[in-house]
């Protein structure tokens, strides 16, 4: 997603210049090849929305609650993408020079039409693209506090989240302007944008809700790992337009971040199950769906920038650290982060992010650093970047949780927490006796 050139320094990396806020001395002219890709790449993400993400999360609740996910998946997804239209385009890539903030320009997309180009494909294109990632973020946050959120205050939360903390980061990232840009940040497709932000947004509301009624005295197991597991197979599947559409081209970039998309998520799900053999005596189903997300988390940011054995090694990396966070620190502290959004996403993502600095080196087959740049200076921007996506979305997102619940209420009634969300907040079953 961004400029690579600014970056790698290599003459391949040219061809990612489709941010419509960078100037470009040549006129753009229309790739079909690009164009078509970029469609596909839109579609895989769509995917991870519907039903991935959706059938991921529904099959980890207990039965009288899997209605609910769908329905909070549907309802925000598309929430967001009316927002983008309206404004978070151009909040996020509006034009403005500021290194935090998008701008006015795109405000319901104006000044675009069927003939403008975001380098060599269609602007409403890169638009459709962006437009699925904000859609799929917020719907990431709700896992860490199902079973007890009401649907009006996660819809407010995530329509405030989405304008004071999804598009400022996405500027700051991928926005010719943005400040992590501006520092040479690499991240190839979200690992603070999405990752980080949603896994910190949703340990925040965790804390802040507080545990599900009977946690650690109930049975909560998933109600369907088989439906778990079909979803994790559609997100794995979507994930591969998730970053090697990122390239924003049909190119050399993009089948790098294909490939590294199955390497890491091979190395951490095998990671991820090695482990949990040796510390519980088996691999389990669920092990196997959280290694897979791990190792997809893990190498998203760093997909166009590592090599395929580096990548292998970074997911079992990414995948070893969100484990321990899983099994051990989230037990220690007590936080209910129901689905482990933090747990995985927020750890795997910071792993990622700081790890892309070091495994993008040519040393380990990556593709290397910008002229003048070496891998302590690397690090050091993969670190302020991250750093300061962790404060400013624990901060914002602790305010804008206050101000969810002043409104309209976040937890529901004990009562209705007990009988179930799927009953009580849209009067259905999804299995009948």
């Amino acid at each position: 997603m961004k400029n690579l050139s600014k970056i790698t320094g290599l003459a391949s990396a040219l061809a990612l210049t489709a941010l419509p806020a960078l100037a470009q001395d040549a006129e753009p002219v229309l790739d079909t090849g690009d164009t078509a890709w970029m469609i596909v790449a839109t579609a895989l993400v769509a995917f991870m929305i519907f039903p991935g993400i959706a059938l991921f999360y529904s099959g980890l609740v207990r039965a009288k609650n899997a209605l609910s996910l769908l329905v909070q998946t549907a309802i925000i997804a598309c929430m967001s993408i009316v927002i983008w239209v309206i404004y978070g385009y151009s909040f996020a890539f509006g034009g403005s020079e500021s290194p935090f903030f998008g701008g006015f320009g795109r405000l319901f997309l104006s000044g675009i039409g069927v003939d403008s180009l975001s380098g060599t494909i269609p602007e409403y294109l890169f638009v459709a693209f962006q437009m699925t990632f904000a859609a799929l973020t917020p719907t990431l946050i709700i896992g860490g506090f199902v079973d007890r959120i009401k649907l009006s205050g996660a819809v407010l939360f995530c329509a405030l989240w989405v304008t004071f903390v999804y598009f400022p980061i996405a500027h700051m990232a991928w926005d010719a302007n943005g400040l992590y840009f501006g520092w040479g940040a690499m991240d190839f497709a979200g690992g603070t944008v999405v990752h980080i932000n949603a896994g910190i947004a949703a340990l925040v509301g965790a804390i802040v809700i507080g545990p599900r009624i009977g946690l650690g005295k109930d049975l909560m197991a998933p109600h369907s790992l088989p439906l778990s597991f079909i979803g994790a197979a559609v997100l794995f599947i979507g994930w591969l337009g998730f970053n090697g559409g990122s390239a924003l081209a049909a190119n050399g970039t993009a089948v790098l971040a294909l490939v590294n998309t199955f390497t890491a998520t091979a190395g951490a799900t095998l990671a991820w199950c090695l482990i949990e053999t040796l510390a519980r005596g088996k691999a389990s189903a669920l092990g196997a769906i959280s290694g897979i997300i791990a190792g997809l988390v893990a190498v998203t940011p760093a997909a166009g920038f590592v090599g395929p054995v580096g990548a292998i090694v970074l997911g079992a990396i990414g995948s070893a650290v969100a484990y321990f966070f899983v099994a051990v620190v989230k037990n220690k502290f007590g936080y209910d982060d129901s689905l482990d959004v933090f747990g995985i996403h927020g750890v795997a993502g910071i792993v990622g992010a700081v790890l892309t600095g070091v495994f993008a080196s040519t040393s380990f087959g990556g593709v290397g650093y910008a002229e003048g740049v070496t891998m302590g200076s690397q690090l050091v921007v993969q670190i302020k970047a991250v750093v300061i996506t962790i404060v400013w979305g624990a901060v914002v997102s602790f305010i804008l949780y206050k101000i969810t619940d002043v409104i309209v209420g976040l937890r529901v009634s004990s009562d209705e927490e007990r009988e179930g969300l799927d009953k009580t907040s849209h009067g259905e079953s999804a299995y009948h006796d």
